[in-house]
Parts: C-alpha cells; sequence; structure tokens
C-alpha cells in the first residue's frame, strides 16, 4: 500500500498516475490531496490512515525528514534554458575569480549538471549544492552546510561570508528562507519562467528589524498559542515540549492549537492570546501576519526572547530542528534566578517594567478545570486559567441562561426576507 501525495496544482494528473503505477507495480494506490498543512510536506498522518507503507510525494517539496515512513520525492521537471541562465550568471558575475555557491529550486535540479559543466570550466571557485532527502548519517565536517536539504563544502579559509549566493527559480517563501538564513552572502537569482537574472535587492536588514520588532512583542506577551504547523517533519514533538518548558520557566501561559493552515479568521477565535508561535518547517515557518490580529514568531524567535542565554548573533534559524539538544545552534536553558536578585526589564514598546528571568519549573501539575463552572467558583477559574480572567475583563460574556426568567408565550411568525430589506418594511424613498 502506497500513497501518492500531489500539491492541488497537480490533483488533476492523479488518477491517471495511479492507475499507471497500480498496472507496473501490483500495489495498492492511494491519492492524497488537500493536506493540512502546507503541501511541500510529506503527510504522514493522512498515509497511516490508509496503512500505507511508503509515500510518493509529488512536486516542489522542503526537504524536511520525516518521522516514520520511507519518502520517494518526484519533483518534476520544469523547463531551463541552460544557456540563458549561463548568460545572466556571466554578466552578474563577470570576475572569473568570483565565490559563488549555487542553489536551485526542487523543479529545476535535472538541469544542474549541465549547467555545472557549462560554468566550472569558466569559475574555478563555483560550487554547486546537491539535493539531499532526510538527514545524512555522521557529523558535518569543517566547511560543510546542511540546510533545506542542500549541501554543500566551503573551502575558502573565511568560511560562507566569502561567497555570494546564485539562485535559479522564481521568487518566493525558498528565496527568502535562504536569504534570511544567510543574511551575509549577497544574493542573486534567475527566473526561468522570466529568463531574466537580477540581483536580489530585498531590504533584508528590514526583514530582520521586522522580526526582532516581533522577538520584542513576545518578551511582552503572557499567553502564547504554540500553533502545531506540522505532524510529519522529524522532532517536531520534541520541540513543542521544548516550548511548552521554555513558556512555563518564562511565566508564561501557552496553550498548543491544531487549526491546520492558519489564517486570520482562525486566530482571530482566539482573543486572550497575545502572541502566536509557528511550528512548521523551514519555508513555512516565516509567515507574513501583517494581517493577523495577533503577530506569529518563529520558535528561534520565541528562544530569543524568553532564553537569556541565546543572544542574538546575526545568525538567522528558521529551522526549528537547530534548537534541539545535540544541534549545533542548541542552548541549554540558564539556572533559575531569584526573584529578588532579577534585573529588571523595560519594554521598547509599551514602556513598562517586566520580568526576563527564568523561574523554576513547577513541582506539580496545576489541578484541570472543568468546563462548566458555577458564577460562584469563576474566581477560582480565573485564578489559573488567562482565558477565564481575559472574558471576566470583557463586558460582553456570551448568552446567559436565565432559567425560569422568560414568560411562556405562544410562537409567532417571525420577519420574512433578507436582512437588508424585509417584506415587512417600507421603501425608503
Amino acid at each position: 500500500q502506497v500513497a501518492l501525495q500531489f500539491p492541488d496544482e497537480l490533483l488533476a494528473d492523479a488518477v491517471g498516475v495511479a492507475g499507471r503505477m497500480e498496472a507496473a507495480t501490483g500495489a495498492e494506490m492511494y491519492v492524497l490531496g488537500d493536506t493540512t498543512y502546507g503541501s511541500c510536506c510529506v503527510d504522514e498522518v493522512a498515509a497511516e490512515h490508509v496503512g500505507a507503507e511508503a509515500v510518493l510525494h509529488y512536486g516542489p517539496a522542503c526537504l524536511s525528514p520525516c518521522r516514520k515512513l520511507p519518502v520517494l520525492h518526484i519533483f518534476g521537471q520544469q523547463p531551463l534554458d541552460v544557456r540563458r541562465c549561463t548568460e545572466a550568471f556571466r554578466e552578474l558575475y563577470p570576475e572569473q575569480q568570483s565565490r559563488v555557491v549555487v542553489l536551485s529550486d526542487v523543479v529545476y535540479a535535472h538541469a544542474m549538471g549541465e549547467l555545472e559543466q557549462q560554468l566550472c570550466p569558466e569559475y574555478p571557485n563555483i560550487i554547486f549544492s546537491r539535493l539531499v532527502c532526510g538527514d545524512l548519517p555522521g557529523p558535518t565536517v569543517p566547511g560543510e552546510e546542511r540546510k533545506f536539504g542542500r549541501q554543500f563544502l566551503v573551502e575558502a579559509a573565511g568560511g560562507l561570508q566569502d561567497y555570494a549566493m546564485f539562485y535559479v527559480g522564481a521568487e518566493g517563501l525558498a528565496l527568502t528562507s535562504f536569504m534570511l538564513t544567510w543574511n551575509r552572502c549577497p544574493f542573486s537569482s534567475f527566473n526561468p519562467v522570466t529568463g531574466c537574472g537580477r540581483r536580489e535587492t530585498l531590504n533584508v536588514n528590514r526583514a530582520l528589524m521586522r522580526r526582532l520588532y516581533l522577538v520584542e512583542r513576545a518578551r511582552d506577551a503572557g499567553v502564547v498559542g504554540i500553533l502545531v504547523g506540522t505532524l510529519g517533519v522529524a522532532g517536531y514533538l520534541t520541540v513543542l515540549q521544548h516550548l511548552r518548558e521554555l513558556l512555563c520557566r518564562a511565566g508564561k501561559r501557552s496553550y498548543t492549537l491544531a487549526v491546520g493552515k492558519p489564517n486570520p479568521a482562525k486566530l482571530a477565535n482566539f482573543l486572550e492570546v497575545d502572541i502566536f508561535v509557528l511550528v512548521a518547517c523551514a519555508q513555512n515557518s516565516l509567515l507574513d501576519s501583517s494581517d493577523f490580529y495577533r503577530p506569529v514568531v518563529t520558535p528561534y524567535e520565541l528562544e530569543l526572547a524568553c532564553n537569556p542565554a541565546r543572544e542574538w548573533t546575526g545568525n538567522y534559524l528558521t529551522d526549528f530542528r537547530d534548537l534541539l539538544p545535540g544541534a549545533c545552534a542548541h542552548v541549554e536553558l540558564p539556572p533559575a534566578v531569584p526573584t529578588a536578585e532579577a534585573v529588571p526589564d523595560v519594554s521598547l514598546i509599551t514602556g513598562k517594567m517586566r520580568a526576563t528571568h527564568l523561574c523554576d519549573p513547577p513541582t506539580s501539575q496545576l489541578p484541570p478545570s472543568t468546563t462548566l463552572a458555577c458564577r460562584d467558583q469563576t474566581w477560582a477559574l480565573a485564578e489559573i486559567s488567562p482565558a477565564a480572567s481575559f472574558l471576566e475583563s470583557r463586558s460582553w460574556r456570551g448568552l446567559k441562561q436565565q432559567l425560569g426568567q422568560t414568560p411562556v408565550s405562544k410562537a409567532v411568525q417571525g420577519r420574512r426576507g433578507i436582512a437588508i430589506a424585509y417584506e415587512d418594511e417600507g421603501c425608503e424613498q
């Protein structure tokens, strides 16, 4: 039993592909469509529902490692004019001793070998990255980069910051994630659709300033909603537990929410939440929350806000697995500081005092609260639940039953029509 996962734009071909695969292999094929989260991630949960033993993932992919099932990626082959791409590279890098790392979207990986044959004889310091599906065994060697499913080896003494980046693909989340992560490298790109090469003019500093502003918002937050944006990327359960522990020791209340693909309408239902943190793959974690009622940050930004031991070094992390124990960027939580010895901090947004130290983890769990409670018990729920406290501060708290207070009356016929013009209303001249 094999699950075939297609993005929305390829679902029209799913039936034909599944029929040919069954005829060729004899295996039973199941088509997965409309995934709960980003289509670039492997939907292991849906595959397990049908008892699949393997997953074939079609279309663009973030190449995040999976936890259980073996996965085969079929990226597809979008056309690439190698001659035009070579000319654009020469125009962008006229100096043949330039140090350049070539990256590409997965749908153009099939043409990178031909492009390498065209450029390597002229540019001795050029490096072509290769795609890697899953985690490679063994530790990284000095100068080796393994990020976003790409692997390449930098041999310059100054490291990666001595190189420029050349990306083959259209503008999108992948390129933005690359530019924020390798923000010390100048970027240029070639768009195969338009056939144009350009130097990327995204103001990385401005984008980073926006993300650091969200870090300040996270420091001010008292209630944090942890959005589960993936159920298939390896390590997501570990990072969820890590975020819960971090928020608990930072004195913040957290709620774990599984709402599928986040949108402003869904998250607006949780008014008591001050800020959200999205646990998703590296491409989908950088969510533009400008249209949201509350901002959405990444796990790395929440760590910057709540972990005093983590400092901003200029290296931005979009892969939450870099924060887990054993990773190169993991930082242990510092010991607790007594409240009397804690150094107070002032919010740069509200100007109010706030605590930035970590406290000891609680020795016992809070008693579970009931869904329904009498009015005289509301005060007790407000002490342990920010949601109940927020509800108490609102002028409208929902419908009241008023049992026995409403007089009995016969049913009458109501209005007919639509709200803009009921039938019993006269027309205004």
